[in-house]
């Protein structure tokens, strides 16, 4: 380990201690997500269950609430509840990751934990280039670095980040965002029989590959996997424009469905389709843990959109990262379900029944507070329902239409309300909602439609209200939570 490493993780443990006042005594810390010590956390990196512990890792900027040269912080879990914060696992210490450690992967081969990352650099001219890097563990905490093993291809410009590997068929693949010199985001394949020597195969999707056209200049975070009989591309593309409903954050996540051919380097999709309909959704990634689940964390945070307005940079933190949730495929589309593990932090249960509200906003008894788990099963909604909670964001339906609607004051300017809208396809059925202390988790009809946003409402409301024009009949059942145990 070189001295600029040794002194890099030094000088993050003195911002860590040095504002750990300051950020745990905010009100808006959150009670069960995972959150920086200090200074800005954004993109889930390197998930795996290694020797029955699963290891989160994330970019970390402990140094400011910007973004800047990442490190890659570090937690471990038996069971999504109990977590320890381990030592950093990377940090841009060497020439070829000197202005970060950027996002990537991890796996295990020959019992050693694996990291794909991508280090980013500043040139002496100020031109960014970035390589996929790998970094090795014999025991899950302290990594070697084994340096750049894939360079820019010719064609494409030094936008080329966060590798995921994967293996198949007895071969490893990997799959890296990048844009060509046409300013187009891609998805490129590579394929290797050894985990350092790489054959690029090509564009295996992108904007204006397989009839979709032009999408976006760059895609990001590429994550390449089987559900069930389908192979899901999750990718975040930049660069597209609001259509309707769609595409109203600053970036977009979602995924294709379809079949994909490595060796003719094909992959036969459909319409993207986005994971979430919130504000806060970025960056997710999914790994096959040991029961099977395919299991994805997405960033709760959007770069570049209103990052600076949020309440908890004067108190020296921002973002976190969303619960962890386990896909489906129900044959059309992907479904999303929280883990059942998280259901080791409710305590007892609140429940009422056979609840009817007409042309009226009323409190149910007991229903309140925060952090909570809510499930709302309807029997009937004539015509629209509502959620007020803490008079800061509503959650609305609309029956006639199937509209869903998410609504909060604007961060920049708080005059103004802002609004987040989908179709639901079905009648609404079920709400599951996980509220903490600042965001919101909102799962619908068992996870066919998923709102996640941060909300920084007065610190004191603890209210939540239930609207309905003409009659919803639904009952409630609710669980105040104990939030993660962290070490």
């Amino acid at each position: 380990m070189s001295n600029s490493d040794e002194q890099l993780r030094e000088a993050a443990a003195m911002e860590v201690e040095k504002h750990r006042a300051q950020v745990e005594g905010d009100p808006y810390r959150l009670s069960f997500h995972h959150m920086p010590p200090v200074g800005l956390l954004n993109d889930p990196n390197g998930l795996v269950q290694w020797r029955g512990e699963y290891h989160l890792f994330y970019q970390w900027m402990p140094f400011k609430t910007d973004h800047g040269e990442k490190f890659w912080g570090h937690y471990i879990s038996e069971d999504f509840v109990n977590w320890r914060h381990e030592r950093i696992a990377l940090a841009p210490s060497e020439w070829y990751d000197k202005d970060g450690c950027y996002s990537g992967s991890a796996l295990i081969h020959e019992d050693q934990l694996y990291l794909f990352y991508t280090g980013n650099v500043f040139n002496e001219d100020g031109e960014q280039e970035e390589y996929q890097c790998v970094a090795t563990s014999k025991d899950g905490i302290h990594f070697e670095k084994k340096g750049p093993v894939i360079h820019v291809p010719e064609g494409y410009t030094s936008n080329f980040r966060d590798p995921k590997v994967w293996k198949r068929g007895g071969k490893w693949y990997l799959v890296v965002g990048a844009q060509n010199q046409h300013e187009q985001g891609k998805v490129l394949l590579y394929r290797s029989s050894n985990l350092l020597d790489w054959e690029l195969l090509g564009p295996v999707a992108g904007s204006n590959e397989n009839r979709l056209g032009d999408f976006g200049y760059m895609w990001e975070c590429p994550d390449l996997f089987e559900l069930h009989d389908k192979d899901i591309l999750i990718v975040s593309p930049q660069g597209l424009d609001p259509d309707g409903m769609k595409y109203n954050n600053t970036y977009q996540s979602g995924y294709f469905a379809g079949q994909l051919t490595a060796e003719d380097c094909t992959l036969e999709h459909g319409a993207f389709h986005e994971l979430d309909r919130g504000f806060e959704f970025y960056a997710p990634q999914t790994f096959l843990d040991e029961k099977g689940r395919r299991i994805l964390y997405g960033w709760m945070g959007v770069p570049d959109q209103n990052e600076q307005s949020h309440p908890t940079v004067s108190r020296k933190w921002i973002h976190a990262l969303t619960i962890p949730r386990v896909l489906e495929w129900n044959g059309s589309q992907i479904l999303q379900q929280p883990v059942s593990e998280l259901a080791e932090m409710r305590e007892a249960v609140l429940l009422h029944s056979e609840i009817t509200i007409t042309n009226d906003q009323k409190a149910v008894r007991g229903v309140e507070g925060k952090p909570v788990e809510l499930r709302i099963e309807f029997e009937e909604v004539e015509d629209q329902f509502a959620l007020e909670i803490f008079h800061y964001v509503s959650f609305s339906y609309k029956k006639s239409d199937g509209v869903l609607t998410l609504s909060r004051p604007h961060f920049e300017d708080k005059s103004q309300t802002e609004f987040r809208r989908t179709v639901l396809q079905e009648d609404l059925k079920e709400l599951h909602l996980f509220i903490d202390h600042s965001s919101i988790e909102i799962f619908v009809n068992g996870g066919k439609e998923v709102f996640t946003s941060r909300i920084f409402p007065q610190t004191e409301d603890d209210d939540i209200l239930f609207t309905s024009l003409g009659t919803s009949t639904f009952s409630i059942e609710k669980w105040k939570l104990s939030g993660y145990n962290m070490m």
